[in-house]
């Protein structure tokens, strides 16, 4: 249940995770919103991996008292992230009930940053390249990863997870780019969170693979609350859609490590302002990278798969984490 806005409450549609090219119903794992205690004894060996109940084979969370011996899963390591979180404060809130639903929204928040800090390490341990690319819906995501993905291979071996409320039709174009894809449909939730893409994981060929692209659900309020543990987060945003946009929506857009100025072929068309829109971002996110493409003529392509190859190279030039 997502506690930014109270979507996907219990009773409603269940997470479901797919592979496979179709849309009918499956028996998915469920996720419960309420944590059970467990006494696990000793682990046995088993594959590194970031899956939040990869030894108990149900899908409840548990807090874990444990380490494992190796640079994967249950990672502590000091892995810095600059994404900024819009974790609640005590402002705004009132009375016992204000107070309890303000500490069930934080302890949800930290509970996904800790899942977040696994996926982390497991990528790294890896040397996979992770981008979470979010937007408002129709900003162009799917096309731009299909573009991405074509282009990319074989320099960097690509998979996607890809998530929304209902349907697979965005997987399903993404997999005519060759890649391997899990399509996450969230129900009524509207956004990832780590978890679902630590269990999306398991249905991945993860060896090999370099360059792994998460498609956010289309929003640009809820996902800027929820770290996946990636190394960019990557905001679209197209030129119909207003040179304000970053100042209204000012957490998510501060949250980008690249901003994408999509489908500047329409730029003329709906009069927009440039400088306008630069200066709002500046703004807001100083820090970020600006790119300005178009999917559709190929504009600005080359310059958007050159920074990921850079990433990726500076991802492989880092020292190995301790066993």
């Amino acid at each position: 249940m997502c506690k930014d806005c109270g979507c996907g409450l219990p009773g409603e549609q269940p997470v479901g995770y797919s592979a496979h090219p179709h849309d009918h119903p499956h028996d998915h794992e469920h996720d419960h919103d309420h944590d059970h205690a467990h006494d696990h004894g000793e682990h046995q060996a088993h594959e590194p991996t970031p899956d939040p109940d990869a030894a108990h084979g149900h899908g409840h969370p548990h807090p874990h008292t444990h380490s494992h011996p190796h640079a994967h899963g249950d990672l502590v390591h000091d892995h810095p992230h600059t994404h900024v979180h819009s974790h609640p404060t005590a402002a705004g809130t009132g009375g016992t009930e204000g107070r309890r639903a303000l500490e069930v929204h934080r302890a949800l928040l930290e509970k996904n940053d800790r899942q977040a800090e696994r996926n982390r390490g497991f990528f790294r341990a890896r040397g996979l390249l992770v981008l979470n690319v979010v937007s408002s819906p129709g900003s162009g995501k799917t096309t731009l990863l299909e573009k991405t993905v074509r282009a990319i291979q074989p320099a960097l071996r690509a998979a996607v997870i890809v998530g929304d409320l209902a349907t697979d039709n965005d997987a399903r174009r993404l997999r005519e780019s060759g890649a391997p894809v899990v399509q996450i449909t969230t129900g009524t939730v509207c956004h990832l969170d780590a978890e679902m893409v630590a269990r999306a994981l398991k249905q991945l060929p993860l060896d090999g693979l370099q360059l792994l692209i998460i498609e956010n659900v289309g929003n640009l309020v809820c996902p800027a609350s929820y770290d996946l543990g990636e190394n960019l987060r990557v905001v679209l945003l197209s030129v119909t859609e207003g040179e304000d946009k970053p100042l209204k929506y000012p957490p998510m857009f501060q949250a980008a490590d690249v901003v994408i100025v999509s489908k500047i072929d329409l730029a003329q068309a709906c009069d927009w302002n440039r400088e306008a829109l630069l200066a709002n971002l500046r703004r807001v996110s100083p820090k970020a990278q600006v790119l300005e493409l178009s999917s559709k003529t190929g504009q600005g392509l080359a310059a958007w798969q050159e920074l990921l190859t850079a990433k990726h190279r500076e991802l492989a030039d880092q020292p190995p984490l301790p066993i």
